[in-house]
């Protein structure tokens, strides 16, 4: 099953200029990248992201926090295809939570920050990265990021394999 998902490299990916290294993790896999943009969120682009329903589950402090997070300096959005790619990008994102994702991970790999860290410096938690978590999410996160004409088939080498 061929799928679309979305990737926020996060301001604290930017900073520290390991945005390539996590688009390569990416493209070893065989993912395609169909859609990138470097920019500079909006505040009701985020609030558009982050939707009612993480205020629900996580609370509407927690949702203002991840909204502040990212829009506090440039991202990096993506848009990525390939098979069954929501659940290989999820894996290979890590643990929501630094300190809990396991070596290997990208968040694994690359930071370590808690939750309680986060909560006693009063800000969202700096974790490098979002994936969507499903295929309907990633469908409603990608229209939040990209006009569809932002977007491209790819004609990739391999795809007599994956189609």
């Amino acid at each position: 099953m061929i799928e679309r998902t979305l990737i926020l490299l996060k301001p604290d990916a930017v900073s520290r200029g390991i945005v390539g290294e996590v688009i390569t993790r990416f493209e070893k896999v065989g993912a395609a990248l169909v859609g990138m943009k470097l920019l500079v969120s909006e505040k009701d682009t985020a609030e558009l992201h982050y939707r009612e329903e993480l205020a629900q589950r996580r609370g509407e402090k927690v949702r203002q926090l991840m909204i502040s997070m990212i829009t506090s300096g440039p991202i990096v959005a993506l848009v990525l295809e390939g098979v069954e790619i929501v659940e290989v990008a999820r894996k290979m994102v890590g643990s929501t939570e630094p300190k809990a994702a396991a070596p290997g991970t990208i968040r694994g790999d690359f930071t370590h920050i808690s939750f309680n860290h986060a909560d006693e410096k009063g800000i969202g938690v700096f974790n490098l990265i979002h994936a969507s978590a499903s295929p309907e999410e990633a469908e409603v996160e990608i229209a939040v990021w990209f006009k569809p004409e932002e977007l491209v088939s790819e004609n990739r080498v391999d795809a007599h394999l994956i189609r």
